[in-house]
């Protein structure tokens, strides 16, 4: 299969870009590296080091003897290109990682906010556009996240796969429609994965382009089989206060000596994933695209969910590290629960790696081993939710 793999130079796209190509796709990466600027923007590096991504192709090929192509190409701002691009290379599919994927970033400031739904919206309208104008079919693989859905309002209904099925009340009586699950995004971020998913619905009832887009948990890990291979393959690993995830955020901290910072209560429940199962499910998603004129598929990209607070008192029995609690940078319930379905994927043959499963270690020796590349002035989350609400430099007394 040809693929394209846009944001293939990311934390979840350059991992599936070795994934793909290993297991003997051809794979082409497009990518603007606008994440590379935004680190030198924040003032901070990834924990592990990132080579340029020309090293990172040729040593995959020394390796592998596989060759993945690179285009640099902006998809907000260059559509021509892009649609140039779909003629030139006629793709069986595309994986769509293209977007700014965090939300702290997105709530950071008013030019966060703006490029965020600028680069996001317009970015995914101009490949629906192009795949549209190409003439071609090809199947579009979308990494969306669990946030459209917001956490909590549902109480303890499990969230379904994408469409929940109401009755609305007519004179006649009660008639049953199938519609996108009412959205609740908590960021400028989530709000653009919200957008993402009405422009799926109307291009796939239109012109009938077939879209499957992937609610994602939050991912935890670094390393796959393939990124392990060599140090120069080596993947992101996140961990100041607007792109670091949280659980490899808690392993860098206990690594360095830092108390865990949670936010809030740490009662906010969250779902999680490993990178490996990341990689994993964009295959399944890819061997399985939905039909032309389907409505987009949707799955649930999780494999188990936990409260913040339960994983920093598990990295601290690990560890020894100390437990510290920062206020709360965002606007949400302190407290709330997250039952979600996420049967689509399993039925497929996913095998979910787990938290219990020997990866958590893997993480924390990568956190250790790469310690002395930790900004420590980067660690705490300084973009806030909303003007006025304050976010300490100093941490409150540890639990």
């Amino acid at each position: 299969m040809k693929v394209l793999v846009l944001g293939g130079d990311g934390f979840c796209g350059w991992p599936t870009s070795l994934h793909l190509s290993d297991i003997g796709h051809d794979v082409t990466i497009v990518d603007n590296l606008s994440r590379r600027e935004i680190d030198l923007e924040l003032e901070v590096e990834s924990l592990t080091p990132i080579r340029p991504i020309g090293e990172r192709i040729r040593v995959w090929k020394e390796l592998t003897g596989n060759e993945i192509d690179y285009v640099h190409l902006d998809l907000a701002r260059e559509y021509d290109r892009l649609e140039a691009l779909l003629r030139e290379t006629q793709p069986d599919a595309i994986v769509h990682f293209g977007e700014q994927r965090a939300a702290p970033y997105s709530m950071r400031n008013a030019t966060a906010k703006r490029y965020t739904v600028d680069n996001n919206v317009t970015g995914t309208h101009n490949v629906l556009c192009a795949i549209v104008q190409s003439g071609l079919d090809i199947a579009l693989v979308h990494l969306g996240t669990m946030g459209v859905y917001g956490y909590g309002w549902s109480g303890s209904a499990p969230i379904p796969e994408g469409y929940l099925t109401v009755k609305v009340p007519t004179p006649d009586g009660d008639i049953e429609r199938e519609i996108l699950h009412p959205a609740n995004p908590g960021s400028v971020y989530h709000l653009t994965k919200t957008l993402d998913q009405l422009l799926f619905a109307f291009y796939c009832a239109n012109d009938q382009v077939r879209v499957t887009d992937l609610h994602q948990g939050i991912v935890w890990g670094t390393q796959t089989p393939q990124t392990a291979l060599d140090e120069r393959l080596i993947n992101r690993f996140d961990y100041d206060g607007d792109y670091g995830t949280v659980l490899n955020r808690f392993l860098m901290q206990a690594a360095i000596g830092h108390p865990l910072t949670v936010h809030g209560t740490g009662g906010q429940t969250r779902a999680f994933i490993h990178i490996r199962d990341t990689v994993r499910c964009i295959q399944i998603a890819l061997e399985n695209p939905p039909e032309r004129g389907d409505k987009p598929k949707v799955f649930n990209q999780v494999t188990e969910t936990h409260r913040v607070r339960e994983l920093a008192e598990l990295i601290s029995k690990i560890t020894g590290a100390e437990i510290a609690n920062l206020p709360n940078p965002r606007r949400e319930a302190a407290e709330n629960e997250l039952n979600v379905s996420r049967e689509h994927f399993l039925e497929l043959g996913l095998n979910p790696t787990r938290l219990s499963e020997g990866l958590l270690e893997e993480s924390r020796d990568v956190a250790v081993k790469y310690r002395d590349r930790a900004d420590t002035t980067k660690i705490i989350a300084r973009s806030v939710w909303r003007q006025g609400m304050e976010t300490s430099p100093d941490l409150v007394k540890p639990q």
